[in-house]
């Protein structure tokens, strides 16, 4: 059986995105692994196994164009409102908190970030599939 262990994305600025995972989802530096031409920085933290991995391509000035094929990446919290709080708190602009209903019943209840890099991130209330 597969397991997932971490998702990728490029990333302009190391610092700036390790301060910004770092204070958004307490994500800490796990592993840094630098190459000729390129930096790969994972990041992880107590909750789960999964890691992010940030990729640095060595010279690269411009924004990576995410074009319209990216979706998201998720995060799961025990209090939804109060992560909304904490991350507007920390200068961060999440959007409004929503809800989505299934069959006349409650499926998530969340919001979405952006990282430095323009990535979106969902903020999910834990419940449900969503623990």
């Amino acid at each position: 059986m597969a397991k997932a262990i971490h998702s990728m994305i490029r990333v302009l600025d190391r610092e700036r995105s390790i301060d910004f995972y770092e204070r958004a989802f307490d994500l800490r530096v796990a592993d840094v692994f630098d190459f000729e031409s390129f930096t790969l920085i994972y990041l992880s933290n107590d909750e789960t196994e999964f890691e992010l991995e940030l990729t640095v391509n060595k010279g690269q000035k411009a924004p990576y164009a995410l074009g319209d094929g990216y979706g998201h990446i998720a995060f799961s919290v025990e209090d939804i409102k109060k992560e909304h709080e904490r991350l507007s708190s920390l200068g961060f602009s999440p959007g409004d908190v929503k809800s989505l209903d299934h069959d006349g019943k409650k499926l998530a209840t969340f919001f979405f970030l952006e990282d430095p890099d323009g990535y979106k991130i969902e903020m999910l209330q834990r419940a449900g599939r969503y623990i």
